[in-house]
C-alpha cells in the first residue's frame, strides 16, 4: 500500500518525542513526597501514554477518584517545571524522516491529546530541526482522540483532505481517531505500549519498527 504526496501528522508522546523520562521523573518526585519508592523507567514508560490521569493511576492506585485529580494536578505542575531536564528528546531515527521532508518543502503536523500550555513550551525547548507546520493539543478543538476533530482539523489548517495523509501513534486512540477521520494510519512500534495492549487488533494500515519505516509510506528515501 502506497499514499499519494501525503501530509505527516503524529502523535506527540512516544511517536515523535520520547517524554517518559521527564513524565516519569515527575510522577516518583511525587510519590517522594508522600515517601514512597521510585517507580523503575520501564515500569513508567507503558502508561505515558494514557497521560497524567494513567500515569497518576499507575503512581497511587489506592487513591479515590477525587484524591486522583488533586493528584493529577499536582503531577502536572511537577512536570511542567521539568520538561526536558531528565532526557526527554526526539525519537533518533526521526531526524532523518523531517530532513527528508525539509528538504522537500512538505509540512507537517503534530496531534496530540497533551495540552498547550504543557505542548507549547515543550517543542520551544526541543527545538526541532524541521517543525511543524501546525500543531494540535488537546486544549485546541473542542474534542480530543479518538474523536476525529482534532485530525481534521489538522487537515483544515494545512488545507489537506485526510485521504492524502498518514498519522502515525502508539496509543489505540490515534488509530481510532484517524479511521474515524478517514485518514490512513501507522503504529508506532517504538512507543509506549503495556503487556495487555493488543496492537494487531487496532487496525493499523502500517506497523512500523521504526521512524525510517515511515520513508515507504511517505514516498521519501529509504
Amino acid at each position: 500500500m502506497r499514499l499519494h504526496a501525503p501530509t505527516l501528522f503524529v502523535d506527540l508522546d512516544g511517536t515523535l518525542i520520547d517524554t517518559a523520562p521527564d513524565m516519569g521523573a515527575a510522577l516518583n518526585a511525587l510519590r517522594a513526597a508522600y515517601a514512597l519508592p521510585a517507580l523503575p523507567l520501564p515500569t513508567l514508560r507503558s502508561s505515558v501514554s494514557h497521560g497524567a490521569a494513567g500515569l497518576v493511576r499507575l503512581g497511587f492506585p489506592e487513591a479515590s477518584a477525587t484524591e486522583q485529580e488533586g493528584l493529577r494536578y499536582r503531577f502536572v505542575h511537577l512536570y511542567r517545571e521539568r520538561l526536558t531536564e531528565h532526557g526527554t528528546a526526539l525519537f533518533a531515527d526521526f531526524a532523518p524522516i523531517l530532513a527528508q521532508l525539509a528538504e522537500r518543502k512538505r509540512p507537517w503536523g503534530i496531534v496530540t491529546n497533551k495540552p498547550g500550555w504543557l505542548t507549547d513550551p515543550l517543542l520551544d525547548q526541543l527545538a526541532l530541526p524541521h517543525p511543524p507546520a501546525v500543531v494540535i493539543s488537546g486544549d485546541t478543538t473542542a474534542e480530543r482522540k479518538p474523536h476525529p476533530l482534532p485530525l481534521t482539523t489538522a487537515c483544515a489548517q494545512l488545507g489537506v483532505a485526510p485521504q492524502t495523509c498518514l498519522y502515525v501513534g502508539d496509543a489505540e486512540r490515534d488509530i481510532q481517531a484517524a479511521r474515524a477521520a478517514g485518514m490512513p494510519s501507522a503504529l508506532a512500534g517504538w512507543g509506549y505500549f503495556g503487556a495487555d495492549d493488543a496492537v494487531e487488533s487496532w487496525g493499523a494500515d502500517w506497523h512500523l519498527a521504526s521512524p525510517l519505516d515511515l520513508a515507504a509510506p511517505l514516498g521519501l528515501s529509504a
